[in-house]
């Protein structure tokens, strides 16, 4: 059994710490916030999943020191835009273990990703990024669930994918660390379009061609960026985007959704409650294929939706009405 520290409260950070403890692992969830902390050891409750029983091998602290020390890996799992700031406070308590990057997106600041950031500022660490389709409200309650563990290191990869696997949970390796990554924090912008598709009433027709196009765009950026093609028609890439696009659970499909029906984008995040990765990941995502000269119709006609340049109904007629093309 393992002794893993978490650093995140959320949704995906309680979850992994749930499954991890089912397994008989020691698990310590950093959290930034004394209340969340209280209501995870106290009530055995995350505010987040609020039907879901967190076991007693979970604690929560507001210590980076007391989640990190002595453990045999880290999860990171916070908020893309807090990756630096957080890493920066705690990486003082990291000796020799891997950290596994579980968040998706980017740095808008400076257009990174998220282990570009791990180089930066802790170069010497061994890095992994775990990705694939999975909603922490399935992963919390032990339903059947296949991620992929993409690191550069083979010792980070078989670590992880022991302590993981079980009959609900297969863990699939991957040495594609950058398209591993890409994977998980492109979607993100397709799944907000479907919520956008959602909200206008369109079918299953269109949801369809929506993934299958906008899977060719997010390779088409993933590919020029370092990843490996055929990485994005995996768990990471193909799989996230399907769960993503499709599920109700997703609140980046839900974010889309709120917007079509004429939402702002405070009161969206309002109701959404939570993190919208893509509302962040959307402009990068465009300044990127602009940067690299990368065709990405869907995410320029969905940056100018949320930057209210068009409305959403405008959006639709500009991608049906595109100049002729072959696939």
């Amino acid at each position: 059994m393992k002794k893993i520290g978490i650093i995140g409260s959320g949704s995906w950070g309680v979850a992994l710490a749930i499954h991890l403890a089912s397994l008989g692992n020691e698990v310590r969830i950093w959290s930034f916030m004394q209340e969340e902390a209280d209501m995870i050891n106290n009530e055995k409750k995350c505010k987040f999943i609020p039907d879901a029983l967190i076991p007693e091998k979970v604690i929560c602290t507001t210590s980076y020191k007391e989640a990190i020390e002595g453990t045999d890996f880290i999860l990171h799992v916070t908020p893309s835009k807090f990756t630096r700031s957080t890493l920066k406070d705690y990486k003082q308590y990291v000796t020799n273990q891997p950290v596994i990057i579980c968040s998706k997106g980017f740095e808008s600041e400076t257009l990174s990703t998220l282990d570009e950031i791990f180089q930066q500022e802790m170069p010497n660490t061994k890095i992994g990024v775990l990705s694939g389709p999975s909603h922490a409200e399935e992963v919390a309650f032990l339903m059947t669930t296949v991620l992929v563990i993409a690191s550069k290191d083979k010792e980070v990869q078989k670590l992880i994918q022991d302590t993981f696997m079980c009959e609900k949970m297969r863990i699939y390796t991957s040495n594609d660390v950058k398209g591993v990554e890409l994977g998980g924090a492109l979607k993100n912008i397709i799944a907000f379009c479907a919520g956008v598709a959602s909200g206008l009433g369109l079918g299953d027709n269109s949801f369809a061609a929506l993934i299958t196009r906008g899977l060719v765009e997010i390779s088409r950026l993933g590919v020029e960026l370092g990843g490996e093609r055929e990485t994005f028609y995996g768990l990471s890439g193909l799989g996230d985007l399907i769960v993503t696009c499709l599920s109700e659970h997703s609140r980046n499909r839900r974010a889309g959704r709120l917007i079509a029906q004429g939402y702002t984008l405070e009161e969206t995040k309002q109701q959404v409650g939570m993190t919208i990765e893509s509302v962040d990941n959307i402009e990068v995502a465009y300044k990127l294929g602009k940067i690299h000269s990368v065709e990405m119709p869907i995410v320029e006609t969905v940056y100018k939706v949320l930057n209210r340049e068009i409305k959403p109904e405008e959006a639709l007629q500009i991608l049906m009405t595109r100049d002729k093309k072959e696939e």
